[in-house]
Parts: structure tokens; C-alpha cells; sequence
């Protein structure tokens, strides 16, 4: 029998930060900051302090989705690299005592606010903004669909994708209960896109904006190198309301902010104005 097959909780639990497989220093059992560590302040009214992960590229989408309807949503981007610690700093801390991204401080008003989880960070933009929220009407639905999303994407990221892709080893048990679970939350959302465009049916809205980036992935065979696995083309109306989802010109461009992977010319480490998507990604500056 292996290790794994013969394991005996002990009685009381001790953190054995050495055994957690890649990402393990993303997570403590305590709290607070690590060490003392100002956060920069730019000139726009929006300060964003994130990552390009599925949880940060929601609320840059968001942004650039605003920029691009007008409104004056101008914002800095700065990266958090967690695989660093930073998000353990003090002054993120003070912005997040969660020390995850994304974190925002809304500058706009006479006294500064923040924001955190991203899905507080969606609302507040869309109630300031009075954007991307559907009709009156739409409300519930959204709201249920938003609470869906940040209820579901652990059991996906935390659950399946920690044990498929970056457990220390290949568990059978784990890998099997969080692919059935991802194919159920897959299935959900394939059977209700049928006959819509987008998760309200014709409106697009922060529900699209923070469910695409973790399901639209997995649909297209770009989350985890699992797409074989899951057998994603099983899901149709996914996959197509993915397409549209990233061919908008706005979820082009949030997808590139504080993306730290991938080609060069898709990685924009920070983010302080319009024209830093074409003078600023990493192949110009390292090239």
C-alpha cells in the first residue's frame, strides 16, 4: 500500500509547509503581514493591486470594459507577485486582510475605500458606473449567477486543478471527485447558455466577466492542460460563449495586465495607461 492509501490524520494537525506541492507558500494557517512593505500609489482614481490569474484578469477586464464604454474608469495596475509573498506585505494587508488578489482602493471619492474578493470589486464598479448590470429586471439573476461563480471556482481551481495539476503527487481519489464536480459546474452552465449569447441571455454583464475567465479557459482547453482530460468539447454552448468572451477587444487587453506567462507580447507586468499596450508589454521592454 502506498502512503497515501495507509495515511492516519493525526490527532492535532501541524503545518508542514514543506509538503503542499507547487504554490504551497500561497497559503498559512495564520493571518497578517509577513513584513513591512508600502504599496505604490499612482495618479488615477483607481489603484488595482493584482495578478493575471482567472480572480485578477475578472476585475482588469472589468476596467478595460469601461474605458471602452466611456466611462472615467482610468485605473493603475500593479503586479502582486504571490508566488513571492506580496500579497503578505503590510501595506496589501492593509487593503486585503485576506492577502489574496485582486485588491482595489477606489480613490474617486474625498476619502479612499477598499475594496476586496473580486466579486465585491465587480459589484462596486457596476453600481458606480451603472454598467454591465442587464436590465432592472436581470438583477436576481445576475446576482445568482455572480455568488455562483465565487461559490463554484474553488471546487474547480483549489479543488481540481490543485490535485490534477499541481499536488505533490497523483491522487486517484481527489483527481476523481473534483473532475466530477468540474464536469457537473461545466454542465450547468452548458445547459443554461443554450439559446444565449451571454449569461442574462442578449446583456452582457459582470456575470460573463467573472465566470468566463475560469470556465471559458477550461472550455477552451487552456486551464490546467486538461481540457483531454475533462472532455471539454462535451460542452458546445460553452465553448462558443467563451469564443465570443475573448474576442471582445476589452477582455483582450485586461487579459494582458499583470499577466506574468505566456508570449512576451501578451505580458503587460503593470498598467498606468492606454498606451501601455503598445509601448510597455515585455517583449518591447526586454527586447
Amino acid at each position: 500500500m502506498s502512503d497515501a492509501e495507509t495515511y492516519t490524520p493525526p490527532k492535532v494537525w501541524i503545518w508542514d509547509k514543506e509538503n503542499g506541492g507547487k504554490w504551497a507558500g500561497l497559503n498559512r494557517p495564520i493571518a497578517g503581514a509577513t513584513h513591512d512593505k508600502d504599496l505604490p500609489v499612482g495618479r488615477h482614481p483607481f489603484q488595482l493591486y493584482s495578478m493575471g490569474t482567472p480572480n485578477g484578469v475578472k476585475v482588469t477586464v472589468m476596467f478595460e470594459e469601461l474605458l471602452a464604454a466611456g466611462h472615467a474608469a482610468e485605473y493603475d495596475a500593479w503586479l502582486i507577485r504571490i508566488g513571492n509573498g506580496d500579497q503578505f506585505g503590510s501595506g496589501f494587508v492593509e487593503v486585503n486582510p485576506n492577502s489574496k488578489i485582486p485588491a482595489l482602493m477606489d480613490r474617486s471619492g474625498p476619502a479612499p475605500v477598499r475594496v476586496f474578493e473580486s466579486g465585491a470589486i465587480l459589484m462596486h464598479l457596476a453600481e458606480k458606473f451603472g454598467a454591465f448590470l442587464g436590465q432592472p429586471e436581470d438583477r436576481p439573476e445576475l446576482l445568482s449567477w455572480l455568488m455562483w461563480q465565487m461559490g463554484s471556482a474553488p471546487y474547480l481551481g483549489g479543488g481540481f486543478g490543485h490535485f490534477y495539476a499541481y499536488a505533490p503527487f497523483p491522487m486517484e481519489y481527489p483527481i476523481n471527485r473534483f473532475a466530477m464536480e468540474a464536469k457537473r459546474q461545466m454542465d450547468v452552465l452548458n445547459r443554461h447558455l443554450e439559446g444565449r449569447d451571454w449569461m442574462l441571455g442578449e446583456s452582457y454583464s459582470i456575470a460573463d466577466i467573472a465566470i468566463c475567465p475560469w470556465y471559458g479557459r477550461l472550455a477552451l482547453g487552456e486551464a490546467y492542460e486538461a481540457g483531454e482530460f475533462l472532455s471539454v468539447h462535451e460542452y458546445p454552448n460553452v465553448i462558443a460563449w467563451a469564443e465570443r468572451f475573448f474576442a471582445r477587444p476589452a477582455v483582450a487587453r485586461g487579459r494582458m495586465v499583470n499577466k506574468t506567462f505566456g508570449p512576451l507580447e501578451t505580458q503587460l507586468w503593470e498598467r498606468h495607461a492606454a498606451g501601455d499596450f503598445d509601448t510597455n508589454t515585455q517583449d518591447k521592454l526586454q527586447g
